[in-house]
């Protein structure tokens, strides 16, 4: 929870004065009460780099975590490092049961960086044997189409997707990347007579 807490904090975390904010027709206040953890809901949010992804995820574990929920935040490649490093150290099976025990995991740039054969395999792992049992958000700048870019085996790659959108809450994000809008704002700021 930890590094969930020092990535949250460099922005407010409060549904309850966005409640009405709908993205990707979806309003974050409802999602963030949570029952999407109790029915064992994936949610995905895809959408371009900037788009708020992870300050949704963030914000999604943040209120798991205000209700007492056990939650793990990490990347796509930070896991399958972890679980790469528990095999070679003979301590997958412990490593994989710790994983099972958290009430959600939060799963970030799922699609940023390509994934080896061996850590597809246990990431299928992770999301199958939580399917319908126990919640994951991830986010990807892929869209499903495009996800063999990162996942060679197109077999386990269907698979894969076939799982975590199964009952999932889909979320787009816009296109247009707040750190590029916010740069253009300042830089216009500096000089109004700039289109």
């Amino acid at each position: 929870m930890a590094l969930l807490i020092s990535r949250s904090t460099t922005r407010s975390w409060s549904f309850s004065d966005r409640s009405n904010e709908l993205i990707g027709g979806f309003a974050m206040h409802d999602l963030a009460q949570g029952s999407y953890i109790e029915r064992a809901e994936p949610i995905i949010f895809i959408g371009d780099s900037g788009t708020d992804k992870t300050h949704l995820l963030s914000g999604l574990a943040v209120a798991a975590c205000r209700q007492k929920r056990r939650v793990r935040f990490t990347t796509a490649a930070g896991l399958v490092n972890e679980l790469v490093e528990a095999k070679q150290q003979l301590q997958l099976g412990r490593v994989l049961a710790r994983w099972a025990r958290y009430d959600l995991i939060a799963l970030d740039e799922v699609g940023y960086v390509p994934l080896a054969e061996v850590g597809v395999e246990f990431l299928f792992q992770i999301i199958a044997e939580r399917a319908e049992k126990a919640a994951v958000i991830l986010t990807t700048n892929l869209p499903f189409s495009e996800w063999t870019q990162v996942i060679p085996n197109a077999r386990l790659c269907k698979s894969l997707g076939d799982r975590i959108t199964d009952r999932a809450h889909i979320v787009e994000t816009s296109s247009e990347s707040y750190r590029f809008r916010r740069a253009h704002d300042k830089r216009k700021s500096r000089n109004p007579k700039e289109p």
